[in-house]
C-alpha cells in the first residue's frame, strides 16, 4: 500500500477585502497576461486566465493610486530577459517599482508628498525602456529612470496637470490634459525638458458649446453631433461657460493616427486633430447610463465603454461605405455624414448601492478581446468577447453597414474554412478591420461568414466583505487527522454570513449565509464543523435576540444549536469549546453561563442565579479520556471472555475493541455513552480565578484562586500543558507555571489586552497576544517577547483579530478589510510567486529563469522535433536539470487545449507559430513585427504566384487572397489602401468644418492628396469680408489654370522653392504638389525634418518606385545614430518588402532567434533571391542563432541550425558532437542513429 501524502504547505499571503476611494484608477493589464491593481495600501497581481492571486505587494503605507506594468516592446535574450516589472504610486507621491516575480521593491522614487496623478512608461523607444513619465502634483512632469530611481529632468506648467497621452505615431509628442483645456507638447524627449510651454487650447463642455443656444428639434442620440460643432479654440471659453471640468478622460485613437477622444458622462467626442474638429460622437439616450470609462482598440476601430451600473457595451466604428453614403435601411431628410460607432455587445450591469460601485477596468492590451472590471467591493470580474456565426435567416434581416464579418486570415495568413484557427483568440481574429467592410457586399458574403459578438464573465475573484471579522482558524493538523485534513479559516462577517477559506491556494471555499446580523465568534466543533454565534441590537430593555447555529460545511445544513432559547434575553458575550469538543460553554453579559453538550445539543446545566459574572473563560488540555477508555476496553474484554469459547475467537474480538478505541480516540470524536472529565477556568469581575470540572451533567468546583493584586479586571485567559496565561484591561500578562506553582506578572504598558491565544502544536509556547494598538508574540517558556506589531509604527491599520494558522504562522485580520498570513515576526513580507501553492496551474514563462524561458520559446517554435509534434519537454535533448526541466513541462501543461490543438497541428505555419508564441509571451515588439512580416510575406508572395498564374492563364484561388493591412498600421499599410483611407478622411474632415480655419485646412488638404477641384471648390467659399478673400481667389484661379508646359512649371518650382526657403514650408509643398513634383516635396519635407509628413504624401501621391525611395531614406534617418529607431525602420522596410536588409539589421541588431525564424520564413515563401550574398548571410544568420540556442543549453536547437549553417557551423558541429558522443554510451543503437541522422 502506497504511503499516504498530503500538502500541508501554507505559503504567507493576504486576503484582501474591498477598495478604498484611491484605488479607483489602480488597474492594468500587462502585456503577460497579468492584471495588477491596488487594494488599500497593497498591489494584488492576478492570473487573468485562472482568476487566481499570485502576488500580493506590500511597501506602501498610504493608499495606492495607480499602478502600471512596464511594456514588452523590445527584444528578448539571456541579458534583456522576459520580466515582471510593474510600477505602483500611492496618495503620499511615492512610486515603488517591483520585481513582481520575488515580491522585491527594484527602487522607490519620491519627488513630493501630495496625491499622486498619473504616470506611464515611455514608448517605443529602443535604449530607455526604464524610463517612466510621472505627473506630481499640482503641475510639474518628472522623467524617471525607473531602474535606478535617478531623475532625469522636470518641467512645470501654469495649470493644474490632471493627466496625460502619449501620441501614438509622433515620439515628440505629448498630450496633456489640465484643469482649463488640452496642452499639446511637441518638443517631447528623454533628453531633455521640452522647452516650449506648448499649445494650449480651450475645450468647452458640449452643454456648453454655442450650438446648444439654438433651438433644435429632439432627433435622439443620432442628431447629437449637431450640438458639437465648434470644440476646440484658442480662445478661452467665457466665464459663464462649463470648461472642462466635466471632462473624465483624454485618449488617442489607436487605431486611426491623429484622432483623440474625449470622454463626458453622456457623450464620447472623436476629434481629428488635423482640423481640430469633431467628426464623430458617441451619446446616450436622456434614460441611458452614464460613462465612466473608455478604453480604445488598436487592432480594429473600436472600444470598450464602462457605464455607472457597471455595465461594459463594445462599440464598433460602422463601414466607411456609411461615411461615403451607403444606402441605409431608415432614410434621413437631412442626412449627416459621421463616424459612427454602433453598440455591438454588452455585458451584465451589476447592483450598484451606497458601497458597491464600478471603479475601472482595463483591457487586455495584446488580444483586446478581455476586460477586467473592479467594483468597490473588492470583486475581481473578468469578461471576455465571443464570437458566434450568424445563420443565414438571421444575416438576411441585418442592416448591410452595421454586419460584421470574421477575418480571412488567422495570425496573419489568410486560411480556408477546414484549416485550423481559434476566433477568440485576439480581436483581430475575432472580426475584420476595415480594409474588409469597404470591400464589395457580394464580395464579402463569399469569402467571409457574418458574426455577432457577446461578452462571457470567464473569471470572477471575490473579496472579504468589510470589518469587522470574527476569525477562528480550523482544528490543527495532527498525524491523526492527516488523511482529513484541509487548512481551512472561517471568517464571520458584519453582514451574517461565514466565509470558509482554503488557505492553501487562498480562495474562498464556501460562503455560508447563516444569520441576520454580524457574526460575533466562531468555534470549530470538528473539521467539518463550527458554531458561530450572533446578538441582534438590544431593544428597549435592553434584551436581545442570540443565534447560536451549529453548521456542517460539507452540507451547509445549520441547526439552531439553542433550539426556540434566545429571544428577548442578556446578549452572548463569547462561546468556549472543550479540548475534546464534548462541551460548550455560553457566557452571557447579565446571565450565568450555560453548559452544553455539543454531541447531542442539550443543555447540561444552567448555573445558579448567584453565579459569579464571567469576565474570561477557558478550558482545559488536560482530560481522562485514556482512563475512560480503558475501563471501557476491559469491561468489553471481560464481556468476551464470557460470550466466547477458542482462545482464537477471543484474540480477534480483543483486536476488533482496541482498533475500534484507537480510532475513537484518534478522531477525538465520542460517543454519546462516553463522557470524559474535563476541566475549565474563568475569572469574575473581581479578578478571582474559579476552577471548575465538568463531567457529564455534573459541574464540580474544584478550587478558587484569589485575585491578584498586581492585576486589573482579567479580560482574557488561555490555557496550553502547565502554562496558564492571563491578559487585564491594563495591558499586563501573567504566566501561571502550574507544575511549579509559580506566576509572573509583565506590564507590557499597551493597552487593554482584547486576545490570547496559543500556537498549536506540542511543546510549542508560543502565545500571540492582541492589543488595542497592536499584537504582540510571546514564548511563555522564556517569558520574553519574540515580535511586536504597533497601528501607527510598523504599520498604518488597526488588528481587529488574531490567531494562528499553523504552529509559526499568524493570522491577522485588519481594519483594512484584510486578513494577512505571516510568520511569526509578523513582518510584511512579499512571497515569490514560483513558491505558491496553486489549485489550477498557470501559463506564465516569466517566472521561470531567463535560459530556460527562452529554450523553452525555442522548443515550441521550432516544431517538430524528430519528426513529431510534441509539447512534451523530456523528449527533446535539453540537458538541464530535472527540476527546471519539470517547471518547464508544468508550464507547457498549464497552455489550454486549443492551444495545444494549434502548436501540435502539422499544418500551423511557421509564421502563424511566430505570432501565436509572441502572444503567449506577451511579446510586443514581436508580435507586430511578425504581424506585418507575415503580411507582406503573403502578400509578395502571392504577387509572384500572380505573374506565374498570368502567364500559364489560371488565377489564384479565393481563399487565398489577403485583404490589406489595417488602417492601424497607418503608414506601414498598401499605398492603395492609405490613399483610400485618406481621402475619406478628407471627404468628412469636408462636411464636419464650421469656421474659416476648418476650411483653409481642408482645402489644403485635398490639394495634397490630388482633389484640386473639392479644394478649388472650397477656395471659392471665402467671404467677401474675409482678409483672405483676395488670396483663396488667386489661389483658385491658380489651381484651376495650372499647366504641365514647361516655362509655367519651372516658375512655379522657383516661387516654391523660394517659399521654402524663406519658411514657408507648407505652402511651398502645396505648389509642388499642383506640379506634379510631389517627389521634390517629399525630399523638402524630409530635409526640413519633417519625415513623417514625408512618408504621408509620398504613399498618397507617388508611385510605387517613387515612394519607395522616400521611404528608404526615412529608414536610413531611423537607423542614424541620433534616432536610434531600428525596430521602426525593420517593419518601414517589411512593408517595402527588402526582406533581405531585414535580415542584415536583424542579424546588426544580434537579434539571431528572429532573424534565423525571418529567414526561414522567407525561404517558405519563396521571396529571398538565391544569390551568392544572401545564401552566405543565410548561413551566417544559421550558425550565430546555433550559437545562441548553445548558450541557452538547447544543444538538439543548436544542432539542428548548425547543420542548416553548413560549413561555417562545421567547428560548431563538432564541438556539440563531441561530449554527445561520450555521453552516447547508453542509449541503444537505433537511438544513435537517429541522433548522428539528425545531426548531419
Amino acid at each position: 500500500m502506497l504511503p499516504y501524502a498530503v500538502n500541508i504547505k501554507l505559503s504567507a499571503r493576504t486576503l484582501t477585502g474591498a477598495l478604498n476611494a484611491h484605488n479607483k484608477g489602480a488597474l492594468d493589464w500587462g502585456w503577460q497576461g497579468l492584471i495588477a491593481y491596488g487594494c488599500h495600501s497593497l498591489v494584488l497581481v492576478v492570473d487573468s486566465s485562472t482568476a487566481q492571486t499570485l502576488q500580493v505587494l506590500e511597501r506602501h503605507k498610504a493608499n495606492v493610486v495607480k499602478v502600471k506594468w512596464a511594456r514588452e516592446n523590445y527584444h528578448h535574450n539571456v541579458g534583456s530577459p522576459y520580466s515582471l516589472r510593474l510600477a505602483s504610486a500611492d496618495a503620499s507621491g511615492k512610486i515603488i517599482v517591483w520585481d513582481v516575480a520575488t515580491g522585491m521593491a527594484r527602487c522607490e522614487i519620491q519627488e513630493h508628498s501630495n496625491l499622486f496623478s498619473d504616470m506611464q512608461w515611455l514608448l517605443n523607444r529602443m535604449p530607455s525602456r526604464d524610463l517612466l513619465l510621472a505627473v506630481h502634483p499640482p503641475n510639474y512632469i518628472v522623467l524617471w529612470n525607473a531602474d535606478t530611481g535617478t531623475k532625469l529632468w522636470k518641467k512645470s506648467y501654469a495649470e493644474n496637470i490632471l493627466a496625460f497621452a502619449y501620441h501614438p505615431t509622433y515620439e515628440d509628442r505629448l498630450t496633456m490634459l489640465t484643469s482649463e483645456g488640452i496642452v499639446f507638447i511637441s518638443d517631447f524627449s528623454p533628453s531633455r525638458a521640452p522647452a516650449s510651454a506648448g499649445k494650449k487650447v480651450y475645450v468647452s463642455s458640449p452643454h456648453s458649446s454655442p450650438a446648444h443656444s439654438k433651438v433644435t428639434p429632439a432627433t435622439g442620440a443620432k442628431k447629437a453631433l449637431n450640438k458639437v460643432k465648434v470644440l476646440i479654440s484658442n480662445e478661452k471659453p467665457s466665464a459663464e461657460s462649463v470648461t472642462l471640468n466635466d471632462c473624465l478622460q483624454l485618449s488617442y485613437l489607436l487605431s486611426k493616427k491623429n484622432h483623440m477622444l474625449l470622454l463626458y458622462p453622456r457623450e464620447i467626442l472623436i476629434l481629428d486633430l488635423e482640423v481640430n474638429q469633431t467628426v464623430g460622437v458617441v451619446a446616450i439616450e436622456r434614460t441611458g447610463v452614464p460613462f465612466i470609462q473608455v478604453i480604445p482598440c488598436f487592432q480594429r476601430d473600436a472600444f470598450f465603454c464602462l457605464h455607472e451600473n457597471g455595465c461594459i457595451t463594445f462599440r464598433v466604428c460602422r463601414s466607411s461605405g456609411a461615411i461615403l453614403g451607403a444606402p441605409n435601411d431608415d432614410p434621413d431628410p437631412d442626412p449627416i455624414q459621421e463616424v459612427t460607432y454602433d453598440l455591438r455587445c454588452q455585458c451584465d450591469a451589476i447592483r450598484v448601492t451606497k458601497t458597491v460601485r464600478p471603479f475601472s477596468m482595463t483591457v487586455h492590451p495584446g488580444n483586446e478581446n478581455s476586460v477586467a472590471l473592479i467594483v468597490s467591493d473588492g470583486r475581481l470580474m473578468i469578461w471576455e468577447l465571443k464570437s458566434s456565426t450568424l445563420c443565414r435567416s438571421l444575416r438576411a434581416g441585418s442592416n448591410v453597414s452595421s454586419r460584421l464579418y470574421s477575418p480571412v486570415s488567422f495570425c496573419g495568413i489568410p486560411v480556408g474554412s477546414f484549416q485550423s484557427k481559434l476566433p477568440d483568440l485576439s480581436l483581430d481574429s475575432m472580426i475584420a478591420g476595415q480594409s474588409l467592410l469597404g470591400c464589395d457586399e457580394s464580395q464579402k458574403m463569399s469569402r467571409c461568414q457574418e458574426v455577432q459578438l457577446k461578452f462571457l464573465l470567464t473569471g470572477l475573484l471575490s473579496g472579504l466583505p468589510l470589518p469587522p471579522f470574527a476569525m477562528r482558524m480550523c482544528p490543527p493538523l495532527t498525524t491523526k487527522n492527516l488523511k482529513q485534513y484541509q487548512p481551512l479559516l472561517a471568517v464571520g462577517t458584519s453582514n451574517g454570513s461565514v466565509l470558509i477559506y482554503h488557505l492553501t491556494s487562498g480562495l474562498l471555499h464556501k460562503e455560508l449565509n447563516i444569520h441576520s446580523c454580524e457574526v460575533k465568534g466562531i468555534e470549530w466543533v470538528s473539521l467539518s464543523s463550527f458554531l458561530s454565534f450572533t446578538t441582534s441590537a438590544p431593544n428597549n430593555v435592553g434584551l436581545v435576540r442570540n443565534e447560536l447555529q451549529l453548521v456542517d460545511i460539507p452540507t451547509g445544513r445549520s441547526i439552531a444549536f439553542r433550539g426556540e432559547r434566545g429571544t428577548d434575553e442578556p446578549a452572548i458575550e463569547m462561546i468556549k469549546v472543550s479540548h475534546l469538543k464534548q462541551y460548550l460553554a455560553v457566557v452571557f453579559k447579565d446571565k450565568p453561563l450555560e453548559l452544553w453538550d455539543v454531541r447531542t445539543c442539550t443543555l447540561l446545566r444552567e448555573m445558579a442565579k448567584n453565579f459569579p459574572s464571567v469576565t474570561a473563560l477557558e478550558w482545559s488540555p488536560s482530560h481522562n479520556l485514556r482512563s475512560v477508555l480503558k475501563k471501557q476496553l476491559a469491561a468489553r474484554e471481560a464481556m468476551a471472555r464470557q460470550t466466547v469459547v477458542s482462545d482464537m475467537e477471543l484474540s480477534i474480538v480483543e483486536s476488533s475493541v482496541i482498533s475500534l478505541f484507537q480510532e475513537a480516540e484518534s478522531k477525538s470524536e465520542l460517543s454519546q455513552n462516553i463522557c470524559a472529565r474535563e476541566h475549565f477556568v474563568f475569572t469574575d469581575t473581581d479578578g478571582q480565578v474559579y476552577h471548575l470540572t465538568v463531567e457529564g451533567n455534573s459541574v464540580k468546583d474544584s478550587a478558587r484562586i484569589p485575585p491578584d493584586g498586581t492585576m486589573g479586571s482579567i479580560t482574557c485567559i488561555a490555557w496550553k500543558g502547565d502554562t496558564l496565561v492571563l491578559g487585564d484591561v491594563d495591558g499586563n500578562l501573567n504566566f501561571w507555571d502550574l507544575k511549579a506553582r509559580m506566576s509572573r506578572g509583565i506590564p507590557t504598558h499597551r493597552s487593554w489586552v482584547k486576545k490570547i491565544r496559543f500556537a498549536p502544536g506540542k511543546g510549542n509556547q508560543k502565545l500571540i497576544a492582541m492589543y488595542h494598538d497592536g499584537a504582540e508574540v510571546w514564548d511563555t517558556k522564556e517569558v520574553q517577547m519574540v515580535s511586536s506589531l504597533k497601528t501607527g509604527r510598523n504599520v498604518t491599520f488597526r488588528i481587529v483579530d488574531v490567531d494562528w494558522c499553523t504552529s509559526d504562522k499568524v493570522i491577522l485580520a485588519s481594519d483594512d478589510g484584510c486578513i494577512r498570513v505571516l510568520e511569526m515576526s509578523m513582518k510584511s513580507a512579499c512571497f515569490r510567486m514560483d513558491e505558491q501553492e496553486l489549485i489550477d496551474p498557470v501559463w506564465c514563462p516569466y517566472l521561470l529563469n531567463p535560459r530556460a524561458s527562452l529554450a523553452l520559446k525555442a522548443f515550441l517554435l521550432h516544431q517538430p522535433w524528430n519528426g513529431n509534434y510534441s509539447l512534451d519537454i523530456s523528449q527533446s535533448d535539453y540537458p538541464e536539470n530535472e527540476d527546471v526541466k519539470t517547471l518547464m513541462q508544468e508550464q507547457l501543461n498549464a497552455l489550454s487545449n486549443d492551444i495545444k490543438r494549434l502548436l501540435l497541428d502539422p499544418g500551423f505555419s511557421l509564421l502563424q507559430r511566430c505570432q501565436l508564441l509572441a502572444r503567449l509571451y506577451g511579446d510586443e515588439s514581436e508580435l507586430h513585427f511578425w504581424t506585418i512580416a507575415a503580411h507582406y510575406l503573403n502578400s509578395f508572395s502571392q504577387d509572384q504566384e500572380r505573374v506565374t498564374a498570368a502567364g500559364t492563364g489560371s488565377g489564384l484561388p479565393q481563399e487565398k487572397l489577403a485583404s490589406p493591412l489595417d488602417i492601424c498600421y497607418d503608414l506601414l499599410c498598401e499605398n492603395s489602401y492609405f490613399q483610400k483611407f485618406q481621402l475619406e478622411r478628407a471627404y468628412l474632415q469636408e462636411v464636419k468644418r464650421s469656421t474659416y480655419d476648418h476650411t483653409r485646412k481642408c482645402a489644403d488638404q485635398l490639394l495634397l492628396l490630388g482633389q484640386t477641384d473639392r479644394a478649388v471648390q472650397l477656395l471659392l467659399e471665402t467671404n467677401a469680408e474675409n482678409p483672405h478673400y483676395y488670396c483663396d481667389s488667386l489661389k483658385a484661379c491658380l489651381v484651376t489654370t495650372v499647366t504641365s508646359s514647361g516655362p509655367s512649371q519651372s516658375t512655379i518650382k522657383l516661387v516654391a522653392t523660394n517659399m521654402i526657403a524663406n519658411g514657408k514650408l507648407a505652402e511651398g509643398v502645396q505648389l509642388l504638389c499642383l506640379i506634379d513634383k510631389a517627389a521634390d516635396a517629399c525630399r523638402y519635407l524630409q530635409t526640413y525634418g519633417e519625415w513623417n509628413r514625408a512618408a504621408w504624401l509620398a504613399k498618397v501621391r507617388l508611385n510605387p518606385e517613387e515612394c519607395a525611395e522616400v521611404l528608404k531614406r526615412w529608414v536610413d534617418h531611423l537607423c542614424s545614430s541620433q534616432i536610434n529607431q531600428k525596430s521602426k525602420a525593420l517593419l518601414v522596410l517589411l512593408s517595402l518588402g527588402l526582406f533581405t536588409r531585414v535580415t542584415e539589421m536583424l542579424h546588426s541588431l544580434r537579434c539571431y532567434d528572429r532573424a534565423a525564424l525571418f529567414v526561414e520564413a522567407c525561404q517558405q515563401y519563396g521571396v529571398l533571391a538565391d544569390t551568392e550574398d544572401n545564401n552566405k548571410l543565410v548561413r551566417t544568420v544559421y550558425s550565430d542563432y546555433a550559437r545562441s540556442l548553445r548558450s541557452l543549453g538547447f544543444i538538439q536547437g543548436a544542432i539542428l541550425f548548425t547543420s542548416k549553417a553548413r560549413a561555417l557551423g562545421k567547428d560548431l558541429l563538432d564541438e556539440l558532437q563531441q561530449p554527445r558522443e561520450e555521453a552516447w554510451k547508453s542509449p541503444d543503437s537505433e537511438e544513435r542513429a537517429e541522433l548522428v541522422q539528425l545531426a548531419s
